[in-house]
């Protein structure tokens, strides 16, 4: 797993206990004052989890350059972040390098803060929005386009919450705008723009051990454990293609068109009520 922004660790550190001692993580940011305290933790950890050795790697670098700190193409499964993508001055070249080193059938998990437009010029580098995680937020329909243009046409939401601005002072300069916190889940995998019917079925096991009476791929696909529940042919792929195949039972290929799904285009908008994909 890799973590992009990982500050001084504390993710990664859960991220250790989930990935188990024969799993690895990567850590990168570029506050070297962040990583040292990081790094002071390493055997703490190890010794906590009662592993033989650290699992945790932790680099200096940029994340619109994995390259520099040696992430080779196609080598990590799991790429996380958490607030961290709005701060980027080139976030497309971030989300390019993503998934550059995501392995084929890789998963891109991370939380980050959405605008419902785009910021003006002369808010973007305000040091006071920047500091608050705003000046840097993505209009969300710009980061579908990036997505798309990636060769990532279906990204889903996991959970969304709205951002209220409580200091007057960031309210007056940018309070036009709203904001929104959005947890998203994407593939790296082939997938269509629309959600289109093959008549699949998926059919959850109830063996992720954290997860036993359902699993919930994203805010509108909850997967009760031992039910058969119609799915696209996106989501198909996403739960048989990644790392979830072996706790799912897929009935039906993609023999047999039947047109499109009935539900609405994957991400038409962030508002939480409407059919991000597959409903």
């Amino acid at each position: 797993m890799l973590d992009l922004g990982c500050g001084s660790g504390r993710d990664c550190y859960l991220l250790s206990r989930l990935v188990g001692e024969t799993g690895k993580v990567i850590g990168v940011d570029m506050t070297d004052e962040q990583l040292a305290v990081a790094r002071s933790h390493l055997d703490w950890h190890a010794q906590r989890y009662g592993y033989s050795r650290a699992n945790v790697e932790f680099l200096s670098g940029h994340i619109e350059d994995l390259n520099t700190v040696g992430i080779a193409d196609n080598s990590i499964d799991v790429v996380v972040s958490n607030c961290v993508v709005n701060l980027s001055p080139d976030k497309r070249k971030v989300f390019a390098e993503i998934f550059r080193v995501l392995n084929p059938g890789g998963e891109l998990f991370f939380s980050d803060v959405y605008a419902d437009r785009r910021i003006p010029s002369n808010l973007k580098f305000d040091p006071v929005l920047l500091g608050e995680c705003l000046g840097g937020a993505l209009y969300w329909e710009d980061f579908r386009r990036i997505m798309h243009d990636l060769g990532c046409p279906d990204i889903r939401i996991v959970k969304q919450n709205p951002i209220t601005l409580d200091d007057p002072e960031v309210s007056d300069k940018i309070g036009m705008i709203n904001f929104r916190s959005i947890t998203v889940r994407a593939f790296k995998m082939p997938l269509e723009d629309r959600c289109e019917d093959f008549g699949q079925i998926a059919i959850y096991k109830g063996t992720l051990s954290e997860y036993l009476h359902a699993f919930d791929l994203d805010d509108h696909h909850h997967l009760e454990t031992g039910r058969p529940l119609r799915v696209c042919g996106n989501t198909a792929d996403m739960l048989s293609a990644s790392r979830y195949g072996r706790h799912f039972q897929m009935i039906g290929d993609k023999s047999v068109h039947f047109g499109l799904f009935d539900c609405a285009p994957p991400n038409t908008s962030t508002r939480l009520e409407s059919g991000a994909a597959c409903c």
